[in-house]
């Protein structure tokens, strides 16, 4: 049984571990687990749902398998701690977003249009040769505010309640659905499975993520009103149940309009309107990668807690030595 102070020592270490390097620069475990699962992609692939949820069980379920083993017989000891850091810290990817947001906003400040366009691709899907200067700040804006809930808040958490088998777990469930969850002609079945559970892996982790913003709109000059106002009027209308959220809370805590027009290189969507006042600029990206930054340190503060007392709780009803 994993202990509550070696997880919550754990994950708050990977998270200092991520502030500090950022993502390893070679052999990032997560790449490893993409390059796997487009092979195993080529043996389980069919134009069907059923295809797709073998896919999806078969990663997912390999990947937490592997943190099930890594953490088996360890207890509460050193090893336990650095086992639960080294997993939070390849799963997370906040100091990553960060520097890619403040790069962008550099970029969008010189009038640099052909590097910021360069740029977006580490962020989001959309096709950057159709956006002007205000195109490349919301499309990098709405990336930040979604992928602080995916990249930092989600792991996480899912560190918190599942330990190791969590943070891996989760992670692998986010991949997949960047990499097959899509609503084209190859994935549009196949990729059902793997857009669905990210859809529900994600559900608390986005509305923390909501709350955490509206809490700390202060800090960027914001107030939590305009948070939650734009969260309740105008997430549920967005495609997505998450990003809706968290999009929707960014832009109210910041007192922008996001949503619009969205171009992607498969097509093309209009995402409905996301907050009171005008389009992003370079210095909202600055501030809402400041509010990034400061959500990140709230959620590794409440994933602290709950594993500390989710794992008093499961530890009460046996030994919780391990």
């Amino acid at each position: 049984m994993r202990n509550a102070t070696s997880t919550a020592v754990g994950l708050v270490l990977g998270f200092v571990l991520d502030r500090v390097f950022g993502d390893p620069r070679r052999w990032h475990p997560v790449a490893g687990f993409g390059s796997a699962a487009a092979a195993l992609e080529g043996t389980t692939y069919a134009d069907d749902r059923r295809a797709g949820v073998v896919h999806e069980v078969i990663a997912v379920g390999s990947v937490a398998g592997i943190g099930v083993l890594v953490t088996r017989g360890r207890g509460s000891g050193p090893s336990a701690v650095l086992v639960t850091a080294l997993a939070t810290w390849t799963a997370l990817g906040g100091r990553s977003l960060v520097r890619a947001g403040h790069a962008m906003a550099d970029r969008l400040d010189a009038g640099d249009l052909a590097g910021a366009r360069e740029l977006l691709p580490s962020l989001c899907g959309r096709d950057p040769s159709v956006l002007d200067a205000e195109g490349l700040a919301r499309a990098a804006l709405e990336s930040i505010a979604e992928n602080t809930s995916d990249a930092a808040v989600a792991p996480l958490l899912w560190g918190a309640v599942a330990g190791v088998p969590g943070v891996l777990g989760y992670r692998a469930v986010n991949t997949l659905d960047a990499m097959v969850g899509y609503r084209n002609e190859r994935y549009e079945r196949f990729g059902w499975a793997a857009a669905r559970t990210d859809d529900v892996a994600n559900l608390v982790p986005a509305r923390v993520t909501g709350l955490l913003t509206a809490a700390l709109a202060p800090l960027v000059g914001g107030k939590p009103s305009g948070a939650l106002r734009a969260w309740r009027r105008d997430a549920a209308g967005h495609p997505s149940p998450n990003a809706g959220v968290v999009e929707a809370s960014m832009a109210g805590a910041l007192g922008i309009g996001l949503g619009g027009r969205t171009q992607y290189r498969h097509g093309t969507e209009l995402r409905p309107t996301l907050g009171d006042g005008p389009a992003p600029t370079a210095v909202d990206l600055r501030r809402a990668v400041r509010m990034s930054g400061a959500v990140q340190v709230g959620a590794v503060a409440v994933a602290g807690v709950i594993a500390w007392l989710w794992g008093r709780r499961v530890g009460s009803g046996g030994d919780d030595r391990g």
